[in-house]
């Protein structure tokens, strides 16, 4: 588990830090103001979908079912299984697009109300269209990601959405180079979105993964609406972050420069996210599954436990680093070109709550799978959607007075009340099994997190005033590093990890 962890996690990183560099790219060209707030709140329509289909949401509801199949039936049953999924997907999402397309003025209103009556909402309308044939190509993908990983093949899953940052970081790069108008710039961007989804759909079908959806038909018969019955609530669930942070931006809207905030405030939250919730949920689902239809409790349990410590080894030093480093970490990577150093400062501040909520966003993560591998979606979902309700409540309330701020806190609040919901729900319905190891270990994890944090704090006064550029950057890379690896030397000497008993199973044959 160990070793398709980290290839998930690592192509994650990658795409990340493509991420970063794209979004640090769009902050220089866009700035902040109402081009940047239309094309944002388009794009996070985009990104909604994006992960309500890929991400380890389709892992939710396609692996558990195709693995049933190939056990049952066999390989070619299952082949002829995933080649209905696919086709039927394929048909449902361009079908969706053309309608959606049709509707778009009324779904960014309700996106974004703050734009009605502005020519934002033009323009969020405008760019939100042009990025819909992504759409129509992410559903095929995110079915052959599926595939691939309920046959232990993560490699491919893990590294083909880097085309999608890279696609984007080209277009960006050519418009700064040609000085373009913001608006036409962002009109760009926006059809670029599209071809990426095209790219990534072609390097997949280029590979052998195609053969494993034979032969393709779409069809809506009654073992086609079973599966979309559970498929569609999993899906939803897994894409909880997402669901927060529109609740979020559609309180914001009301804000001038509010949702760009949110924006690159979150995109910094999901990074650690996307290295350990996502990867966690893609590797998780399958491993929990097969440990399930077995009635094996120990392999349950083991897998549980090292999930939950995987996860809070790797979220808590990431909130706290955050939480601590987050005006350096924010002014390095978007103060540049149009994002001035009062965006700056309101972002790190966004930052600052918003991270208050990732360790609950990983625990999702962690936890959800022991309820997918159960065919049970609805439950994830119905805790999803609790925690939508609690953060636009406290939006409305906490926006009104703090602003971006407060709509940030409200965002964690949420993503908390949703982790609490399923932990409540797990044990009631069938107790999550932590073995001994981990309960000791989870304690010792906390302490080591909180003291690299409290050393991170004390070096803050060392940094510069007014750092800037090289300097900037290698100051925040040695507090960063230095922050590592006290953790990690908490971690050996607390006896919470044993590096080498992880480079043991790392060598040990799959």
């Amino acid at each position: 588990m160990i070793r398709s962890f980290l290839t998930v996690s690592t192509g994650t990183l990658a795409s990340r830090l493509l991420g970063f560099a794209r979004d640090s790219l769009i902050a220089a060209l866009l700035g902040t103001g109402a081009v940047a707030d239309a094309f944002l709140a388009a794009f996070q329509l985009v990104n909604v979908v994006r992960r309500l289909l890929s991400e380890g949401a389709l892992n939710a509801a396609l692996i558990p079912a195709w693995l049933r199949v190939r056990d049952r039936e066999g390989v070619a049953e299952a082949a002829a299984f995933a080649g209905r999924v696919l086709g039927t997907v394929s048909v449902a999402l361009i079908a969706s697009s053309l309608l959606i397309a049709l509707l778009m003025p009324l779904i960014m209103t309700v996106i974004a109300p703050g734009f009605l009556g502005s020519g934002t909402l033009d323009l969020a309308v405008q760019n939100a269209r042009l990025m819909l044939p992504y759409l129509a190509f992410a559903g095929p993908v995110t079915v052959l990601m599926g595939l691939l990983n309920a046959q232990g093949r993560f490699a491919l899953t893990a590294f083909s959405p880097l085309l999608f940052n890279i696609a984007l970081i080209a277009a960006i790069a050519m418009l700064l180079v040609w000085h373009a108008d913001a608006g036409f710039a962002a009109w760009i961007l926006a059809a670029t979105v599209g071809l990426a989804g095209l790219l990534q759909l072609l390097m997949l079908l280029s590979q052998r993964s195609a053969r494993l959806a034979t032969p393709l038909r779409a069809s809506f018969d009654k073992e086609m609406r079973g599966f979309f019955a559970k498929a569609i609530p999993g899906m939803i669930a897994s894409s909880g972050p997402q669901w927060l942070m529109v609740a979020g931006a559609i309180i914001a809207s009301a804000t001038p420069s509010a949702v760009s905030w949110l924006y690159f405030a979150n995109r910094l939250i999901e990074l650690p996210l996307g290295i350990v919730g996502v990867a966690m949920g893609t590797v998780l689902v399958p491993e929990l599954t097969r440990a399930v239809a077995s009635s094996d409790r120990e392999a349950v349990a083991h897998a549980e436990s090292r999930a939950l410590e995987l996860s809070a080894g790797l979220a808590l030093p990431a909130t706290v680093g955050l939480i601590v480093l987050a005006e350096p970490i924010v002014g390095l990577l978007f103060e540049h070109g149009a994002f001035g150093a009062a965006d700056s400062a309101a972002t790190a501040r966004a930052l600052m709550w918003l991270a208050l909520g990732l360790p609950a966003h990983v625990l999702i993560k962690a936890l959800s799978p022991a309820f997918y591998a159960r065919n049970d979606t609805m439950t994830p979902l119905l805790a999803t959607a609790k925690g939508f309700v609690v953060t636009v409540v406290l939006a409305v309330l906490l926006g009104h007075v703090f602003g971006a701020s407060g709509i940030a806190a409200s965002i964690a609040a949420g993503a908390w009340s949703s982790a609490l919901s399923l932990a409540r729900k797990g044990t009631a319905a069938f107790g999550f099994s932590i073995d001994a190891r981990a309960r000791t270990r989870l304690p010792r994890i906390v302490l080591a997190a909180i003291a690299m944090g409290a050393l991170l704090w004390l070096t803050t006064g060392l940094v510069p005033a007014g750092a800037h550029g090289f300097i900037h950057f290698i100051v925040l890379g040695v507090q960063i590093a230095a922050g590592i690896a006290v953790y990690g030397l908490l971690l050996q000497s607390l006896g919470a990890a044993s590096w080498r008993e992880a480079v043991n199973a790392l060598k040990r044959p799959s």
